[in-house]
């Protein structure tokens, strides 16, 4: 019996649709922007494996730093002990973060980092005596898929089955060209009521809501109204992050900054686990208090883990280096060209693109939406030309390794140039 025989009787796979799922390709062995499968067929990782690899798989340097720290230490519990890892991670990160940022709160995954920050917000009024339990939020929004994660987010498919046990959020659009000043006037009014708590949102690009991408001005313009209100600003950086956008943080497109900032993904290269939450001295100050119900009861059993602290700064030595910039800025230039290519064309709906991300919306006799049933054609074509990708219903999108080359990026152009002259 195959693996992929095996895994089927045992195994129980994320945002998969079960009755129509297909025998799951048995990937043995990774390399560079290459998955390579039990038949050794390589595949181009066009989608980073769910947007976390940033340097290529097995990376050596990274894998050696992980294999350095699990001969020292591997875990220990993070609430009255620390670690070296740990420590010079939240360093470094909060160097590339803006200057009001001092402290970084350790958890798992981008829900787990998105719900720190919803519950960090709450809890400042809270422990401030404030009463303020109200959140604002992007329509279209994705932030993971935890309850907190699930209730600040749109109401789609995702969420459809718990809908009634979520907290209700207050949803403006998003602020798209053509949209902005409507977003800035339901911003406004929101922002009128007495019970603000905070304002969530995925800056530049929502992810798993298609990709849909918007301007920094407005971005700038947004944060800032918040700020005159005291309305605490939370950036979901979790798919955004390290070089994405083209900066090391999307909010580094933007002059005023947000207050928490949640980190995933990328963080750790794509290697293990590990989620962030960085904020300001003043939320970190309203949980200093002689009252114990007022500490932040929080945490995970594997928060700060050594290995994937190792991992994340191991993962910043490559980041930091300047040829890494260069190339991000060559894959930003590439797709730039890329959408001059396709935005005319007749079966696109739009082409955007972002720093290191292009995404194209087809036309099709459905609306856009992550179930329209483009979304298998399209896996499938791609596939048969060995590149791995995962559409959000009929927008496609990459979103590559930064080790991805020239010679690959001209592939990814010419297969799509093939696929849609077949739609």
């Amino acid at each position: 019996m195959s693996i992929a025989q095996r895994d089927k009787k045992v195994i129980w796979h994320p945002f998969t649709h079960l009755k129509q799922a297909k025998e799951p390709i048995h990937i043995v062995k990774g390399e560079g922007v290459y998955l390579i499968d039990d038949r050794g067929n390589r595949y181009i990782d066009a989608f980073s494996s769910w947007w976390v690899n940033l340097h290529g798989h097995a990376n050596k340097y990274i894998a050696d730093k992980i294999h350095e720290q699990a001969l020292q230490l591997e875990q220990v519990a993070f609430s009255n002990f620390t670690h070296t890892p740990a420590v010079t991670l939240a360093e470094r990160l909060l160097k590339h973060l803006p200057p009001s940022h001092t402290k970084v709160f350790y958890s798992d995954n981008g829900s787990t980092a998105v719900e720190v920050a919803i519950k960090m917000a709450l809890q400042y009024h809270r422990n401030k005596g404030n009463k303020k339990t109200k959140i604002i939020a992007l329509e279209n929004g994705y932030h993971g898929d935890t309850f907190g994660g699930m209730s600040v987010a749109a109401r789609n498919v995702f969420t459809e089955a718990f809908n009634p046990l979520l907290f209700n959020v207050i949803h403006i659009p998003v602020p798209t060209k053509g949209h902005e000043e409507n977003t800035l006037k339901q911003l406004e009014i929101a922002l009128e009521r007495d019970d603000i708590c905070a304002f969530l949102f995925e800056p530049l690009v929502q992810g798993a809501g298609g990709m849909v991408m918007y301007e920094p001005a407005m971005l700038d313009i947004m944060i800032a109204l918040c700020q005159k209100m005291e309305c605490i600003t939370i950036a979901d950086e979790v798919m955004t992050g390290f070089g994405r956008t083209g900066k090391f943080f999307a909010i580094n497109h933007v002059s005023h900054k947000p207050d928490i900032i949640c980190m995933s993904k990328g963080i750790t290269g794509g290697f293990m686990p590990l989620g962030a939450t960085s904020c300001t001295q003043q939320i970190y100050d309203a949980f200093i208090s002689d009252d114990k119900s007022n500490t932040f009861y929080h945490g995970h059993s594997y928060t700060a883990n050594p290995l994937a602290c190792a991992a994340a700064n191991a993962s910043l030595d490559l980041l930091e280096k300047d040829e890494m910039h260069a190339q991000v800025q060559m894959i930003s230039g590439y797709f730039a060209d890329m959408k001059q290519l396709f935005e005319k064309h007749p079966k696109v709906i739009d082409c955007r693109h972002t720093g290191a991300i292009l995404a194209l919306e087809l036309k099709t006799d459905e609306a856009t939406s992550y179930l329209n049933p483009l979304t298998e054609r399209l896996t499938e074509f791609y596939l048969k030309h060995n590149i791995i990708i995962r559409p959000l219903g009929n927008v496609l999108y990459f979103i590559p390794p930064y080790c991805i080359n020239k010679a690959e990026l001209m592939l990814l152009q010419t297969v799509t140039t093939d696929l849609l002259a077949s739609l």
